[in-house]
């Protein structure tokens, strides 16, 4: 039974139709897998089968274009090609090594090549039978096609019959050869169609139907496999979980543990402050008072606010409930209190206050104080002297708006949510009033507490100055009700150290140190201590320093310098001064309060002769800078001491005439004094010490001195390389 229409056997058809659904099958599962090798040689398997079958279904067919030979010449070559391929899948899709050579070689020789003699004989005697007598060589081939399957099987795994996966391949794979035998036969003695395609398509589907088969066996193992993997990473994220609690649960007792000692630390801290401020405050009450004391005073009220904020703070992250806001008190009476404190405030800025009356509130008089109190402090903290700061309280329907605002530097937009955040410190070079970043977080809990809100209003690139904004709300107080209008007067905690450094006029006879630290008071004490042994100059950061280095007439002889300071800090300042052929031979020590072994150990690889943590006994300090400067002092005479032995022996040199202009240069550019240049004039024209000493009144000793600074400057060794250099 012919498909209508066509040569085509119903059977081959049905082959053609089950064929072309595996072939969309295959290309599914390639889409999905395209890193699967053998989906692709499944593809080119059912593709040749089904050019195949269709060709030898259709063709021969007078009714279609072309000569029966060409028809013929096509369904016999798809019969070939087919067959050629065969080798190929089974080498590269079940891995029989010992079939390589039919893949490359044997194939051509068995089956290309006969095929192109059937075709020469067909054309050249135009007899089909005559030609199909070459169709015995590929039967032939097959023979040892199976003989080479049998070994390569044997090869792969041993025995053929060794395992079940073996026996499954072995069947396959010889009954899917053997209908390429019985081709042949089925061709000389021109059975039907429908017979041909019954021997010919069985085997190959059986051949596809094990890799799907063995398709189906991985989707398997693999599901398995995924689920397994998924039962063990639901384990091991229990495990983690559990880990992870365990270790939070640690974590967070430990971290109460410190929490909890460091509140404990900072309570016991409280009772010795508190007793050491009434003693200092009733020793200066019952003295004359003085200017270390009342540093001393101010200090010690620093710490004690710093204390009370920590406690405070720490209160605060806990939850505890510092104030009683049950309480009614009246905002505006303590406001202007605390406005009139600061008033008196000698600091040069002036406090403009705009209060309206009778602003009741239900909180904690104390509460507000501290919020009045840190607002104005740092306002005046930030601000230049001669400044202004603008104090307002008014009325807004049912709430109320405080704000203070100040003309000062301004925080920058992107900061100001961060300057609520507890520690966060903003740089304020000027007024050289760093505090610990503490108050304006407690006034943004305070706040909450009270259901207000707290608004910054500052942007530096418009307009200097920053305005601390307030709503709050309301209460209406009764007839009859009592309220709060005083709390106990608060000694104003701000200061602002004036710089008190007087460079006396320079000694010869002294060496000469430079101080750069950026806390005014620290600086101000270093100075004074050490004026009284050493020229002393000081810089309140590392660009100042750079500057007064280059304005001093003699380098000084050691620098003392701290660390964390704004502009240029400690460690990029002594960078810089390391790589100045001017500089580099100066030793400094560094002051810091960061005392960490990596902070000591950066310190003293940039060259630092010593670090000294703060706390510091200044006895102590004042040793160490003594040391370094008579040791480096030693090492000067032993090294100037040959250089001048040099110079001596260099004397018998006539006197020169030295007045040019880039000898005046040259001395200037050594930063050499009027005195120095004199000296090193005469040195130049081949003087000696006791000459020079006479001719221009001074101790030789001077002229000693003078000539150990001027070779030093020059960074020569003997007479002979200063004339090269000045001259």
């Amino acid at each position: 039974m012919l498909l209508p229409g066509t040569q085509m056997h119903i059977i081959t058809f049905i082959f053609v139709s089950i064929e072309l659904v595996i072939f969309f099958y295959l290309i599914i599962y390639k889409l999905s897998r395209p890193d699967d090798k053998s989906a692709f040689l499944n593809l080119i398997l059912i593709a040749l089968l089904i050019i195949y079958n269709v060709s030898g279904g259709l063709l021969p067919d007078p009714n279609l274009p072309g000569s029966i030979f060409i028809q013929e010449i096509i369904a016999y070559g798809t019969g070939f090609v087919t067959p050629c391929y065969f080798p190929y899948y089974v080498y590269k899709a079940f891995s029989l090594e010992k079939i390589k050579f039919h893949v490359f070689k044997g194939v051509f020789l068995c089956l290309i090549l006969p095929y192109f003699l059937f075709a020469i004989v067909y054309a050249a005697t135009n007899n089909l039978d005559i030609a199909k007598n070459l169709l015995a060589i590929p039967v032939l081939y097959a023979l040892w096609i199976i003989y080479s399957l049998t070994n390569a099987i044997k090869y792969k795994y041993g025995n053929i019959f060794s395992s079940k996966e073996s026996k499954e391949e072995a069947a396959v794979l010889f009954f899917s050869i053997t209908p390429w035998i019985g081709l042949p036969v089925v061709a000389y003695f021109d059975l039907s169609q429908d017979v041909e395609a019954l021997i010919t398509n069985p085997g190959f589907l059986l051949l596809l139907a094990l890799q799907v088969n063995r398709h189906i066996k991985q989707f398997r193992t693999e599901h398995q496999r995924l689920i397994d993997s998924e039962l063990r990473l639901l384990n091991w994220n229990a495990n983690l979980q559990n880990e992870v609690e365990k270790r939070t649960r640690e974590l967070k007792k430990a971290n109460e543990q410190k929490t909890n000692g460091f509140i404990n630390l900072i309570h016991e801290t409280k009772t010795p402050l508190t007793l050491v401020n009434n003693y200092l405050e009733e020793y200066i009450n019952n003295n004359n008072p003085s200017e270390e004391l009342d540093i001393v005073k101010r200090n010690v009220d620093k710490l004690s606010s710093d204390i009370v904020n920590l406690f405070d703070l720490e209160k605060f992250n806990k939850g505890f409930a510092i104030y009683n806001h049950n309480l009614v008190c009246n905002f505006s009476e303590i406001l202007k209190d605390s406005v009139i404190l600061f008033k008196q405030y000698r600091s040069g800025i002036e406090i403009k206050s705009t209060i309206a009356d009778n602003i009741f509130i239900l909180a904690d008089p104390l509460s507000i104080n501290r919020i009045i109190n840190n607002l104005i402090e740092n306002s005046i903290k930030f601000s230049d002297s001669h400044n202004i700061i603008e104090v307002t309280l008014q009325k807004d329907g049912d709430t109320f708006q405080f704000s203070v605002k100040d003309y000062g530097s301004g925080i920058p937009v992107d900061i100001q949510t961060k300057i609520f955040e507890p520690y966060y410190q903003i740089t304020n070079p000027k007024n050289n009033t760093q505090g610990m970043g503490l108050g304006l977080p407690i006034v943004k809990k305070v706040i909450d507490d009270l259901n207000g809100n707290i608004k910054v209003i500052s942007n530096p690139e418009i307009a200097p100055g920053t305005e601390m904004l307030i709503t709050l709300d309301q209460y209406t107080i009764a007839t009859d009700e009592t309220f709060i209008s005083k709390v106990v007067p608060k000694t104003v905690a701000i200061t602002k150290e004036e710089l008190k450094i007087e460079e006396a006029f320079f000694d010869e006879e002294k060496q000469t140190i430079l101080i750069v630290e950026d806390n005014i008071t620290m600086l101000n004490y270093l100075f004074k201590k050490l004026s009284e042994k050493y020229n002393t100059y000081a810089a309140l950061n590392g660009n100042d320093a750079l500057k007064k280095l280059k304005e001093l007439k003699t380098l000084p002889d050691l620098i003392v310098t701290d660390i964390m300071m704004d502009k240029l800090d400690g460690y990029d300042f002594t960078k810089i001064i390391s790589k100045s052929s001017t500089y580099s031979h100066i030793p400094f020590i560094f002051l810091s309060s960061k005392a960490s072994f990596h902070d000591k150990l950066q310190g003293l690889k940039l060259g630092a002769i010593d670090y000294v943590p703060k706390p510091f006994s200044i006895f102590e300090l004042l040793q160490k800078i003594d040391s370094i400067l008579s040791y480096a002092e030693k090492q000067k005479r032993a090294i100037w001491g040959k250089a001048f032995g040099m110079v001596n022996s260099n004397n018998n040199l006539p006197k020169r005439d030295i007045s040019s202009r880039a000898f005046e240069q040259n001395c200037e550019l050594y930063h050499l004094t009027i005195r120095e240049k004199d000296i090193a004039k005469l040195i130049c024209q081949g003087q000696k010490y006791k000459d020079i000493s006479e001719s221009l009144f001074i101790a030789e000793r001077t002229v000693t001195k003078h000539a150990q600074n001027i070779f030093e400057k020059t960074q020569v060794s003997n007479k002979i390389e200063l004339i090269k250099k000045l001259e």
